[in-house]
């Protein structure tokens, strides 16, 4: 029976963790950590995940704060107030939440984040930075697929990684962590042929394809560790609509240990996003140490100490 890897418990206690790194900011006369939540017009998942995102604050003593605007403001407008946010001494972590609506360019929007305040890692220069080996702010579900993979493996290095799928939120960023862990990478997609086999070599699999259940048992080698970023509804043999992720569960108990969905990865996103912003406040803040918990993913100390007290 494979282990079940939970998520929620790896979360709290980084979550824990992060709380602590904001107390002894306090106590040390550092500004707390702010991060600033810009919503454009009334998508209901937004407005769910901006929610979960002010309360996660809350609990870490994180100051929040929110930036509604109506859905026909313009392109300009935004980008003024990100420039504006930019310059704000409080604000040390900027996050525009997507999508955008059609008349705003959201990759020029997202470029007008300062890097230094880019908490969701999706600027050229953290992308660059990332791929590079160069620091920088990680984004917040790759951080997690690694925080995850380090609770349960002790050395990565030789290790065959297989990523199923190759976004530029996901897929590709993974790999590169999963590189400077010294794992082989191997990067797959909608034409990668062979996918079966070349899974079934893989020591790793992070699967982030968004296909339901994609992975399936026969293609997973014993002792292989497991991660499912992907999530979608379906419609059960009972009628009833559930959530699966990109690798069928109860196929794959041969593994040594897999993510549940939900309750794997989800979970560390918005834990990652608030690490990220304590991350950003301690460097704006003159804080050399900043990179040193956050430089090396696999081995950092905030990290394994999180996913050994889950």
């Amino acid at each position: 029976m494979a282990e079940k890897i939970d998520g929620r418990a790896i979360a709290r206690a980084l979550d824990e963790k992060t709380k602590a790194q904001v107390d002894e900011m306090v106590a040390a006369g550092m500004k707390r950590p702010g991060l600033t939540v810009i919503l454009v017009g009334e998508d209901g998942a937004s407005e769910v995940y901006v929610r979960r995102k002010i309360k996660a604050c809350e609990k870490v003593g994180i100051n929040s704060s929110e930036h509604r605007l109506p859905a026909d403001t313009s392109q300009e407008d935004l980008l003024a107030l990100i420039e504006k946010l930019n310059k704000d001494p409080e604000v040390h972590g900027i996050l525009c939440q997507v999508p955008l609506p059609d008349h705003i360019d959201t990759r020029l929007v997202l470029r007008s984040i300062s890097p230094d305040k880019d908490v969701d890692g999706f600027h050229p220069v953290n992308v660059g930075r990332l791929s590079t080996g160069t620091g920088g702010i990680v984004p917040c579900t790759p951080l997690g697929v690694m925080i995850l993979l380090g609770s349960v493996i002790d050395d990565f290095k030789g290790l065959d990684a297989v990523v199923i799928g190759k976004s530029n939120i996901v897929g590709k960023p993974v790999a590169n962590l999963l590189l400077d862990a010294e794992c082989t990478v191997t990067v797959t997609h909608i034409y990668t042929e062979n996918l079966p086999e070349i899974a079934r070599k893989a020591d790793i699999i992070v699967a982030a394809a968004g296909a339901p259940e994609l992975v399936k048992g026969s293609w997973v080698k014993p002792g292989a560790v497991l991660i499912d970023v992907g999530i979608t509804r379906i419609k059960g043999e009972d009628g009833k609509e559930k959530l699966v992720g990109d690798i069928a569960f109860d196929e794959v108990q041969h593994a040594k240990a897999v993510t549940p969905v939900p309750g794997g990865v989800g979970p560390m996103t918005i834990a990652c996003l608030l690490a990220n912003t304590v991350q950003a406040a301690r460097a704006l803040q003159g804080d050399n140490s900043a990179s040193s918990d956050y430089a090396d993913v696999p081995s950092r100390s905030m990290f394994t100490e999180a996913a050994a007290s889950s």
